[in-house]
């Protein structure tokens, strides 16, 4: 869900109940278009707000972590610390459903007098800001100042009034009436979830799919089946009254916020319920601001996390297609050497029924008693027959001594392909920093990347994912090939199951048993990990090989994470893994 109003809403909710009443003890802008203010609450405690106008990520959140501020503090820090050190919050509010936060500021000025200010946080993408204003809506200062060079619409400078932006043709979903909704909608020629959107402020293309999903109406859909035709109408009545329940909602404060987690990453977040994820992939959590700083942080962290992969990825591409190269000349090389039998036959019918032969004649038929069929042998005119017949016995020789060096070669090459591959895969499984170490580790260990340092090895703190069946069968799923061969032949049992794509990359999978008989469920929820940890994730059916532990083997020097099995069950299933739990911890 984007930060939109319906957000902003649950924020200001929460400012409400926990600022009001409290003072402003410490005022730090740790960025440039940061601040963070320590408050004393009215209950003895103290929080900070993070507010940030970055036009990137633009947030405001309670938190309790602390940033390195500047040992200078910039101008506007030392502005807001002149006026509001020690003021009291006397409200937080937010006009209409506008992605607006004002916070409501009295303190008493050199004189005595009590003053009132507002800080007003912006949250509009790029054009996001943080405006220090007084009681008479004149600006005071701001932490981005905007000229009319850079916007005609409205200058945010000191001495300006301060306003709001007024919303072209759209209206406040707050106030808005069951008749002014249909009309605003049946008008527009678009998707009806882009209808929403365009009609109402602070609603966003995903709270707007939200209220489509819940009036079972088609977001895609043209504005058009609400043609004036009683089913027309009837799916008109049906959105307004999805629409009506959220906005209840947000005039009730009743928010639910939490994340929704596909297979352990954080993929969308709501304030309020969604209807289009299953509820078993929601996590729920008391405060939006606990929410908004551990889902930012988690998504920071995955993104940092493919930069970090970047140079890594380089490496095994570069490698992979260097011996996917390499192979691909083995091949054509090992097809040119199919000849050999043939120059060998050549060789022994010339022994056997070349005195037939006219002298400076190009070509001898002769009876090829390995087939019963008379075959017609090229000959040199200017060479015997005997020297015929040793000019393709060398011929042979020569390719044979070249398919038997390519066996070998070809064999390595593909050998090496394949652990590349397993690699990518790893990276693609990668969440954490600790997994790229161990994938790193894998690469210095091949020869790919030099060690840094000496020999020294660094401390592995990486671990297999943990899943819990819906029987209550612990199953493990590796991230990498270390993993791979440390789950199959140090952690599993010889009772326990194994379970792996056939013919692809991919994770090993174990299945604790425990001495007990799997269930159906437990073998096909396997079956999903071992679908989604590979290079079969997202198909539409892969299939899995599946046998007990106790039968996979490890040929002597092969590659970390390479087995061999030589009996097994098989499965084609689907690489969906959203119902699949987690464990914690």
């Amino acid at each position: 869900m984007a930060f939109d109003g319906i957000t902003v809403a649950a924020v200001v909710s929460e400012l409400q109940e926990t600022l009001v009443g409290g003072r402003i003890y410490k005022i730090a802008q740790p960025e440039n278009d940061e601040l963070l203010l320590t408050i004393k609450t009215k209950d003895g405690g103290q929080t900070k707000l993070l507010l940030s106008a970055g036009a990137s990520l633009p947030l405001i959140y309670l938190t309790e972590t602390n940033k390195q501020s500047p040992m200078t503090a910039p101008g506007f820090c030392m502005l807001l610390r002149k006026h509001l050190q020690n003021g009291r919050i006397t409200d937080v509010t937010q006009p209409g459903l506008e992605r607006i936060v004002q916070i409501h500021v009295e303190h008493l000025n050199e004189m005595g007098d009590l003053c009132r200010k507002i800080l007003v946080m912006e949250i509009m993408g790029k054009h996001s800001n943080i405006i220090f204003i007084n009681g008479e809506d004149m600006i005071i200062d701001s932490i981005k100042h905007i000229s009319g060079m850079v916007s005609s619409v409205r200058e945010v400078l000191p001495g300006r009034d301060y306003f709001i932006p007024m919303t072209q043709d759209k209206k406040d979903p707050l106030t808005v009436t069951e008749s002014e909704f249909k009309e605003m909608i049946s008008s527009k020629s678009t998707a009806v979830y882009k209808a929403l959107y365009t009609s109402f402020t602070g609603l966003s293309p995903q709270i707007s799919q939200e209220i489509c999903a819940a009036a079972l109406v088609d977001g895609e859909a043209s504005t058009a089946i609400f043609s004036e035709t009683a089913d027309g109408r009837k799916l008109l009545d049906g959105l307004y009254q999805a629409f009506d329940k959220i906005m209840s909602c947000v005039k009730e404060h009743k928010f639910s916020p939490g994340i929704i987690y596909e297979n352990g990453v954080p993929v969308d977040f709501f304030v309020i319920p969604p209807v289009s994820y299953p509820q078993e992939s929601l996590r729920p959590f008391t405060s939006i601001s606990t929410l908004l700083e551990q889902y930012y942080s988690e998504k920071n962290t995955i993104t940092r996390i493919r930069q970090k992969s970047v140079d890594l990825r380089k490496i095994v591409q570069t490698a992979l297609e260097r011996n996917i190269k390499k192979y691909d000349l083995q091949v054509r090389q090992m097809q040119d050497t199919e000849k050999k039998d043939k120059y060998k036959v050549y060789g022994e019918l010339l022994n056997t029924y070349g005195y037939g032969a006219s002298p400076g004649a190009k070509s001898l038929e002769a009876l090829n008693y390995y087939t019963n069929e008379m075959i017609t042998i090229p000959l040199d005119p200017q060479l015997t027959t005997t020297e015929n017949a040793k000019k393709y016995f060398d011929k042979y020789n020569k390719l044979k001594r070249t398919y038997e060096a390519l066996s070998k070669l070809t064999l390595e090459v593909k050998a090496e392909i394949d652990h590349l591959e397993s690699i990518q895969n790893a990276l693609d499984i990668a969440l954490l920093e600790e997994d790229l170490t161990q994938i790193k580790e894998e690469l210095i260990e091949s020869g790919y990347i030099h060690r840094k340092g000496g020999n020294k090895k660094v401390k592995i703190t990486s671990k297999p994912f943990h899943y819990i069946s819906s029987d209550g069968f612990h199953m493990y799923v590796g991230k990498n090939n270390y993993q791979n061969e440390e789950l199959t032949f140090k952690f599993a049992n010889g009772g326990d199951w194994w379970f792996h794509a056939k013919g692809m990359p991919g994770s090993h999978v174990i299945v604790k048993t425990n001495g007990e008989e799997l269930p159906d469920n437990t073998f096909e929820e396997a079956g999903r990990l071992a679908a989604y940890y590979s290079k079969g994730k997202g198909q539409e059916k892969v299939e899995i090989d599946y046998v007990e532990r106790k039968h996979v083997k490890k040929p002597n020097g092969s590659k970390p994470g390479f087995v061999v099995y030589y009996t097994n069950y098989s499965m084609m299933i689907d690489s969906d893994i959203s119902n699949i739990k987690m464990a914690e911890g």
